[in-house]
């Protein structure tokens, strides 16, 4: 089994599964640009690296969990990057949110360099990073599964192999339109309930304890009542999955309508200047338009009531 890991990036969900490696008793190396987000892990037993090179000589396997493409081209591939210390045979995995083709042509170009590579993209939000209690997506060689699957499972108690390298993203960007498309339904549906008289806190507990209920209304309705919006991942970084969509489904040929329709709420709201808010803020457009607010006072919100 490989004990030796690294770990690059260490942000919202990444310091928790990051953290969650320690306690299943891995060797962990970590590296992040934020020096405080190191010297966190490292009080907890990780050794932390300079460069991206000097953690990828030391170790079995590289975990990225990283905001996109862009971020892991510079780690991966810049002076001191994972390719210039990482040997030949090793492995890096994909934790984060990478667009599908891309993710094709990087397994493609470590491979010339002799480096395996899968996609492993994660789902959950923060609260089952920290519990490790995440789904897993994995796409790649099911030797590689094999190898690092006591990796994965310190991570999360769902790992699903879904087929060779980028069936993981396909995999997360399914569930992340469904996501983002049931959010942009509660935030103008919601919005007409107020409009018409209905008393915020009560149609939140009727959508959470009744069939309209969902992960993304459990989250966020509870939030946007108490007027809550740094609970998430943000607009701004998010939508890059919706711009995937997008030109996967303009390349192949797949009509995707409700997508298209969820797609415009979430730039009306980024055109708003919501975009360093979370996806819940979508709420804020359809308020702004018809002139109404979904919150209740704090003190006339039962959270158990909304998520019982």
């Amino acid at each position: 089994m490989l004990k030796k890991v690294g770990f690059i990036g260490l942000g919202q969900m990444g310091k928790w599964m990051a953290l969650n490696l320690l306690k299943s008793e891995f060797e962990l190396t970590v590296f992040d640009r934020d020096v405080q987000s190191m010297a966190s892990l490292s009080d907890h037993g990780a050794q932390r690296a300079a460069s991206p090179a000097e953690l990828a000589r030391n170790v079995d396997l590289v975990i990225l969990c990283l905001p996109g493409p862009a971020a892991i081209e510079q780690v991966v591939w810049e002076k001191d990057g994972v390719v210039a210390g990482l040997p030949a045979g090793r492995i890096v995995v994909d934790c984060g949110t990478s667009d599908y083709n891309w993710t094709l042509n990087f397994a493609a170009a470590l491979q010339k360099q002799s480096i395996r590579f899968a996609d492993a993209p994660v789902t959950g939000m923060e609260a089952r990073a920290r519990q490790a209690i995440l789904t897993i997506m994995y796409g790649g060689n099911t030797d590689v599964l094999v190898e690092i699957n006591p990796a994965l499972e310190a991570m999360g108690n769902h790992i699903v192999c879904m087929g060779g390298v980028g069936a993981g993203q396909l995999a997360k960007l399914i569930n992340q339109l469904l996501f983002n498309a049931n959010l942009a339904t509660l935030a103008e549906v919601l919005s007409m309930a107020v409009k018409l008289g209905l008393e915020p806190a009560k149609i939140a507990q009727v959508v959470n304890t009744g069939s309209g209920r969902s992960f993304a209304s459990e989250v966020f309705l509870p939030n946007i009542l108490e007027d809550r919006f740094d609970q998430g991942y943000s607009l701004q970084n998010g939508y890059k999955d919706m711009i995937s969509a997008s030109n996967l489904a303009a390349v192949r040929q797949i009509p995707l309508p409700m997508v298209n329709t969820a797609m415009t709420t979430y730039q009306m709201a980024l055109q708003t200047g919501l975009g360093d808010e979370d996806k819940g803020a979508m709420i804020k457009v359809f308020e702004r338009l018809l002139k109404v607010k979904f919150r209740q006072p704090k003190e006339t919100v039962s959270t158990d009531d909304l998520t019982s």
